[in-house]
Parts: structure tokens; sequence; C-alpha cells
């Protein structure tokens, strides 16, 4: 799946989101639950925009799919959903950004803060500031710092999906010994 696909695909619905920002949102919903419906990110998605053809609809159902699938192997597969490296170095790092707002936009309409711990705050501490990066970037030096931030995400959040998933677990338990 391109990024120049899923692009198309956002700005044909005249979605208010950019394609990384859509992927995030994915990864941020499905980290926090992974029983997460693609029906309910599609419908955030599209809220206030067109209806998109049901073949763009299976496209991007499958990207959902796919990035719930990825997040939860054991090979370390899941990827960012940005432009190729033949796109400008400052366009990957807008995209960067957006990526990381979509991300923290999902974790926030799948579940309020709660009693996270103190790595998952932090973490999403960091991907809050990762939404302020300079997006004019050049260069061998800030291609290699955008390659690092982009692996720590990556990293990142396959550990919040491990210790939010175990929270949502301890909740249930909770929940279940006080009924």
């Amino acid at each position: 799946m391109t990024y120049q696909t899923i692009s198309e695909i956002v700005m044909q619905g005249d979605a208010e989101l950019t394609a990384a920002q859509a992927h995030g949102m994915a990864a941020g919903m499905l980290c926090v639950n992974e029983q997460a419906q693609s029906a309910a990110w599609l419908t955030e998605l599209f809220r206030h925009a067109t209806p998109v053809s049901d073949q763009n609809k299976e496209v991007l159902t499958h990207l959902f799919e796919e990035t719930r699938s990825l997040l939860a192997s054991d090979e370390f597969e899941f990827d960012l959903l940005l432009p190729d490296d033949e796109t400008l170095l400052s366009e990957q790092v807008e995209a960067l950004t957006h990526w990381c707002q979509g991300f923290l936009l999902g974790v926030g309409f799948t579940q309020a803060a709660s009693d996270w711990s103190r790595e998952t705050i932090e973490i999403l501490k960091d991907i809050v500031e990762f939404t302020k990066l300079d997006t004019e970037a050049e260069g061998e030096e800030d291609e290699s710092d955008f390659m690092e931030i982009t692996e720590y995400i990556r990293s990142a959040v396959l550990l919040l999906r491990s210790e939010l998933n175990k929270e949502d677990a301890r909740q249930k338990t909770k929940g279940e010994k006080t009924a």
C-alpha cells in the first residue's frame, strides 16, 4: 500500500486529514484497543467529508487491517505510512508530524487518559513534541535525524500497544472481581 494511493483516496473524499494522519489515527486507535473496528476509523476519517466509493473503502479497510496485523506481529514489521525516500526530506518530515498528530487523535478517540504508566505518558509526550518538528529539513544530518526519529516512533508505538493493552486487561480483570 503506497502513501500516494492513500493520499489520493483521502483527498478525493475531502477529508480534513492527510494520508499520514489517517494512518497515524488508525495506529493510535489500534494501540489503545486492538479490537477497534475499521468502520469507527472511517467514520472519524470522513466525518466532515464526501463519502468515498466502496472500492476506496475497501482499500482503506485493507490498510487498517494490515496495520492491525503488523502491530500484532512479533516480527517487528510495523512501519509508519510516509512518503517514499524519493520525496523531499522536508515533505517527509511534514508527513511525520502529521502522522504523530493522527496517532494522538486515534489514541484520544479511543481512550481518555486513565491510569497510564509513567512510561506510556512519557512516550505520548515525546510524540506530542514530534508534532512540532521543523519541516525545513535538508542534508545528510537532518536525514539521519529523521531516520532516527522515525525508528524511535515505530518502536515506541509497538511498546505503547503492549503497555496499553496490558493496562486494558488489568482494568477488565479488576471489573470482573468487583462484579
